[in-house]
């Protein structure tokens, strides 16, 4: 009787076959708001970057659950452990890297300054940004960077949550500074008369920062594998192609 009792406790506890890993949740926060990477359309969350969490959700047989929220709040929330990572074009700086765990680079871009469509001549490079108002978007890397160039003491930064571009276009500010190819995804589908003012500066790699811990690193390591799965087997530029045209996921 003991015998039986005993191999029908260890039954009830086998939930999956030997070398089975349960699927999990991942929670992955992003904005929802900046086309074409994450964007609402018809009340569905569409964009390169949600293509791009599915895809590995499905390379490693998990599952997510995408928590959308203002660009701001996503490293909070990552540091607060509400999500387990951020998919919203997070670029790897030295500050982010002292304190998160990075994936390889999914996206590589540069800087762009964008102004009113007409006054393109005015600012052709960033030492032209002497004396003029620029936007970023709030949490964005763009203010650091800005910060950073030898001329940011003659720079009048302001940051948004919103209408960067609108104010922008209304000559309300002088220019603002997002990635190219957001840029010029945005120029191409606003009625706004918006315009790319030289050529992109600084080169930028975007990735999924992790908490640094035990447990966050694990899973960069599982999500870096599937990375680089996708990028082996043309899936990653794939995706690219659908959003963009062309492939924005490698460095060459």
């Amino acid at each position: 009787m003991n015998k039986l009792l005993a191999t029908a406790a260890l039954a009830l506890t086998v939930t999956a076959p030997l070398g089975t890993a349960q699927a999990e949740t991942w929670d992955v926060g992003m904005s929802g708001g900046y086309f074409p990477f994450t964007f609402v359309n018809l009340d569905e969350l569409q964009g390169f970057e949600v293509d791009f969490i599915n895809a590995l959700a499905a390379e490693t047989g998990n599952e997510v659950n995408f928590v959308t929220m203002s660009f701001s709040g996503l490293i909070g929330a990552l540091e607060s452990e509400r999500i387990d990572t951020i998919a919203n074009q997070i670029t790897i700086t030295p500050e982010r890297e002292a304190k998160f765990a990075f994936s390889q680079p999914y996206v590589f871009d540069g800087a762009q300054v964008v102004v009113k469509a007409g006054n393109e001549a005015t600012i052709q490079g960033p030492e032209d940004l002497s004396g003029k108002t620029v936007a970023v978007n709030l949490g964005s890397n763009f203010e650091q960077l800005l910060n950073d160039l030898p001329n940011a003491g003659e720079i009048d930064i302001k940051t948004y949550e919103s209408n960067i571009a609108q104010d922008t276009a209304l000559g309300r500010v002088d220019a603002f500074v997002m990635d190219r190819v957001s840029s010029a995804q945005l120029i191409q589908e606003s009625p706004l008369p918006l315009a790319l003012a030289g050529n992109s500066f600084s080169q930028i790699r975007n990735a999924l920062p992790f908490r640094d811990t035990e447990e966050g690193r694990a899973l960069r390591d599982e999500i870096d594998a599937a990375i680089t799965t996708l990028k082996e087997n043309g899936t990653l530029a794939e995706i690219s192609q659908k959003w963009f045209g062309t492939d924005i996921t490698s460095a060459e």
